[in-house]
């Protein structure tokens, strides 16, 4: 198999060398599909409105984070089932299928109960 295209209506084998074309070169230079050219300075001179959000969520996660590390370190901190993060053992409600709960998760949960592979020592 070749890596060469042959272009044009004689593009049989009775056809010069001069036509042939790299298969690279021909996909190089067909612009369908291809992703616009990032300049050296990208971002610098354009504005996003969408940056701010992202900044202001990256800087509530971190807050977030902080946060749980803080309560994480205390002796009567355990974990909610759903979400992972750690509150105080009074904030959390135990529930009967074998987890702590807090607050949030209890509100979207509702009665809806769910299956846990691990359940939580009750405390």
């Amino acid at each position: 198999m070749s890596n060469n295209y042959t272009s044009g209506p004689n593009s049989g084998a009775s056809s010069n060398s001069s036509s042939f074309v790299s298969r690279r070169e021909m996909r190089a230079s067909n612009m369908t599909g291809a992703l616009p050219t990032i300049s050296p300075n990208f971002g610098t001179e354009r504005f996003y409105t969408g940056s701010f959000e992202f900044e202001h969520l990256i800087q509530s996660l971190r807050e977030l984070f902080e946060q749980d590390r803080r309560i994480a370190s205390q002796p009567d901190s355990i974990r909610c089932g759903i979400c992972y993060l750690y509150f105080s053992v009074s904030d959390l409600h135990y529930r009967e299928e074998g987890f702590y709960v807090c607050e949030g998760c209890q509100r979207s949960l509702g009665d809806q109960s769910v299956f846990m592979l691990r359940k939580q020592q009750k405390m």
